[in-house]
């Protein structure tokens, strides 16, 4: 595409990306022969809890039963189930979801984030509240040397625009992998790189798995623990399988967004964004959160407090961490991931729900609308494809500045117009949301050994987010995590300890 073109599309960047306390910096990028206009909020007090700086503590204003920080799927699933109770939930940004956050293009859902559901908790979760989620029913295609291969690891094998003994290769590692007794094995897999198993083969086999674990799991392949992938390839691979995923256009972000739909009439007042938490400190009988909102300090005090938030940024603002479990806190490691949204206004592509793109800036898109795009009556305006780019750790840079973010989309539509000659189609706009850390790195050893010391709580203070879990970052997870607190917290607000497995207590 010729610069003169490129200078009619309408570039817009968004996102947190803050380093080490992810407030906003949100930049609403203009086309390309414009000055840029730089809006968002100042990382200042972001990069103060960073560096440790001690705020003023002001008197408790008010007193609740709980105190939810985070208000991404974990943090709002814990509130959906204490509405019972007096909480109060507290989002540094300036609306809910987290990384399932639903936008709109012209009243046209498109995803920030995850995905999909790949496990019925989510889906039964969501029928719940009353959301029914749509099958998606299409196992994953690859784009790979200007080709469109099907179902890449079933039948799309003998199809993959690679020499035979590639192919072959192919063949030979899925055989291998489905031949792995995962359940004897597991534990041995969970402290294995991938990387292990995959000496031998062709760099194309690599190449593939670099691209999937990186957009799946915040990994490639020599930092993901085996046992992810292997379960992984069983999974796509198994001769009698099912597509057992599921989502709404958009993503989970519609999840995220009728949680929000079904909370506030009631809860409104009990539900806060823009609000940022500089100390969460455990007390006699209660725990203190203090926060910024505006330009004002508030204190808060809670029975207990559930820290639904990303570890790195919990183990800054959670005064008191015991030693052993604030190195596990600083054990995990985060990936920097970018979604660039292009916005076609005719057709381009709805061949494949989520195609997978070795070799490019970006990993794999999904179509935004898939799973409606047949409904009776559905006649879509624009083509939105969700471009899902995450990058390199040392690459966080990258996404600080409107400079940055916007040649690393400008870098997603060239690769992704060189896929098929029917995509060199120029978008109305590109919509880039950028996040620093979103995604724990399902690392050797993490889910073994470093995930069951997040867990453990400190009397009152309790862990949820999907880094608490594992053994990957996922809604699914989110959802666990929220669940599992909310029962330590009613025992304990009904003054018992647990129930966690108390081998997990951290000493």
């Amino acid at each position: 595409m010729s610069a003169n073109r490129r200078d009619f599309i309408k570039f817009v960047v968004a996102g947190a990306v803050a380093s080490g306390c992810p407030l906003d910096a949100a930049l609403f990028g203009t086309p390309a022969d414009a000055a840029a206009v730089v809006d968002g909020e100042e990382n200042k007090i972001c990069h103060q809890v960073r560096d440790g700086k001690v705020f003023s503590r002001p008197p408790v204003s008010a007193n609740h039963d709980v105190v939810i920080v985070g208000g991404g799927v974990s943090g709002l699933t814990a509130a959906y189930l204490l509405q019972n109770r007096d909480f109060l939930l507290l989002e540094k940004e300036p609306h809910f979801g987290g990384n399932a956050y639903l936008m709109e293009y012209q009243g046209q859902a498109y995803g920030t984030g995850s995905a999909f559901a790949d496990n019925e908790l989510v889906v039964a979760f969501a029928k719940e509240i009353g959301l029914e989620a749509f099958p998606v029913n299409n196992f994953d295609p690859t784009l790979v040397n200007g080709e469109f291969v099907a179902d890449t690891w079933g039948d799309g094998i003998d199809k993959l625009p690679y020499s035979v003994s590639v192919r072959d290769a192919f063949k030979k590692f899925r055989q291998e992998l489905l031949a792995i007794d995962y359940n004897k094995r597991e534990q041995e897999l969970y402290n294995l790189p991938f990387t292990d198993l995959l000496k031998g083969y062709p760099p194309e086999i690599k190449l593939w798995w670099d691209g999937f674990g990186a957009s799946s799991w915040g990994a490639r392949s020599e930092d993901t623990a085996a046992a992810i992938a292997v379960a992984q390839m069983q999974w796509m691979a198994e001769p009698n399988r099912k597509d057992d995923r599921y989502t709404w256009p958009g993503g989970l972000g519609a999840l995220s967004k009728y949680m929000v739909d079904v909370l506030q009439p009631k809860h409104a007042d009990r539900m806060q964004t823009g609000t940022t938490i500089v100390a969460v400190s455990s007390e006699k009988n209660a725990v203190n959160v203090t926060y910024l909102q505006g330009a004002d300090l508030k204190t808060v005090s809670a029975k207990a407090v559930i820290m639904a938030t990303p570890k790195f940024i919990t183990r800054r603002i959670v005064e008191g961490i015991p030693d052993k479990q604030d190195d596990a806190m600083q054990q995990m490691r985060y990936i920097p991931y970018a979604l660039v949204n292009l916005i076609f206004d005719k057709e381009v592509y709805r061949k494949g729900y989520d195609n997978w793109c070795p070799g490019n800036s970006f990993t794999d898109f999904i179509v935004a609308d898939w799973v409606i795009r047949n409904q009776p009556g559905y006649h879509p305006k624009f083509n939105i494809l969700s471009c899902y780019t995450p990058l390199h750790e040392e690459e966080r840079r990258t996404l600080l500045t409107e400079t940055g973010a916007r040649k690393l989309a400008g870098d997603v539509l060239k690769d992704f117009q060189k896929l098929l000659p029917s995509t060199n189609i120029d978008p109305i706009e590109v919509h880039i949301y950028r996040r620093g850390h979103p995604m724990y790195m399902a690392t050797p050893g993490l889910f073994t050994k470093v995930q069951p010391l997040l867990r453990a709580p400190m009397d009152r203070i309790f862990f949820a987010n999907t880094d608490s879990e594992g053994p990957v970052s996922s809604t699914t997870q989110a959802i666990t995590g929220a669940r599992r607190v909310v029962k330590e917290v009613e025992h304990r607000l009904a003054g018992r300890i647990g129930p966690h497995d108390a081998s997990t207590v951290v000493a």
